[in-house]
């Protein structure tokens, strides 16, 4: 264990750049693996979840405009002809485009609030499952997020794309070292004078990674689990809400097209489909899915 978060340390050290909380969440790791078995036992539960956020982060090593061309205007001018809305002069906009001329302050409230849950919520349902003793559909849960998460990275290198704010603030030309930006989330700050979004979008170093929108597969996933599992119909319903919602915000503050929505969806069905008629059909994977599950679900 010491020595894989030295190694995850080092890489991201050099490749990345070091941040003081790489080191707390190393040091946290390390005192739960190593406390008792419970707690072990919860850190290998939490490992899916840990590498996606260790690859997430090391998606700086190599960005994604390095490895292909960006979609900027060919994406814009797609979403138009598909979505596009016409305006009172008769000009056709995009969905985002006719948003931003049409915004109402409940909705930018309202929108904030979705876009926050998009990965609390899923990391607090799949805690649920788990303390709950829903080990197997936590396990099936976590690894399909995990799955759904390289799906979409991959998206990200095989097409790389502009979202909606870039278009409006920039044009169509590719613009090297592009910082991140709140886009239509910055009212949400504004109105509660948080500046939530500013932070977290101030430090987003690739901003050409909108198709698909993995904001748009997560609480999905969350969703499609919570009817598989023994939840109560109220979470069910919170989550589909939830997910309504942010497939909304996503268009309504220019961060996606409805496009990148569709392909966020088609990722979390896919990964989801890939998982439980696929993967768990193979003897060895399923064999090493009910180790895994015996493991963690221990109780002492």
């Amino acid at each position: 264990m010491i020595c894989t978060l030295a190694i995850w340390l080092a890489v991201t050290a050099m490749c990345v750049g070091f941040r003081p909380e790489h080191l707390w969440i190393a040091l946290l790791l390390a005192i739960l693996f190593f406390s008792t078995g419970v707690t072990r036992r919860l850190v290998v539960a939490l490992l899916p979840f840990i590498i996606f956020g260790i690859s997430y982060d090391w998606m700086n090593i190599v960005h994604n405009y390095e490895v292909n061309p960006v979609d900027i205007e060919g994406l814009y001018n797609t979403e138009k002809s598909l979505f596009g809305i016409a305006a009172s002069d008769g000009t056709l906009l995009t969905p985002n485009e006719y948003f931003s001329l049409n915004r109402l302050p409940w909705m930018d409230i309202a929108g904030g609030f979705f876009y926050l849950c998009w990965v609390p919520v899923p990391i607090l349902f799949g805690l649920y499952l788990y303390f709950g003793g829903q080990v197997r559909e936590y396990l099936h849960f976590a690894i399909v997020f995990l799955l759904v998460n390289l799906i979409g990275f991959a998206g990200y290198y095989i097409h790389p794309a502009a979202p909606p704010w870039y278009v409006a603030k920039y044009g169509f030309d590719f613009l090297l070292g592009t910082p991140g930006d709140v886009a239509g989330l910055g009212a949400f700050d504004e109105a509660t004078g948080l500046g939530i979004f500013n932070g977290l979008y101030g430090r987003n170093s690739n901003v050409f990674a909108a198709v698909p929108s993995l904001h748009s597969a997560y609480t999905l996933v969350a969703l499609i689990y919570s009817l598989r599992s023994r939840s109560p119909w109220w979470m069910s319903a919170f989550l589909g809400v939830v997910t309504l919602g942010i497939w909304f915000t996503a268009v309504y503050t220019s961060h996606h097209y409805i496009i990148d929505v569709t392909l966020g969806i088609a990722c979390a069905l896919v990964g989801f489909l890939l998982f439980e008629y696929v993967f768990m059909r193979v003897p060895a994977f399923a064999r090493f899915m009910g180790r895994y599950e015996k493991y963690v679900g221990k109780s002492n």
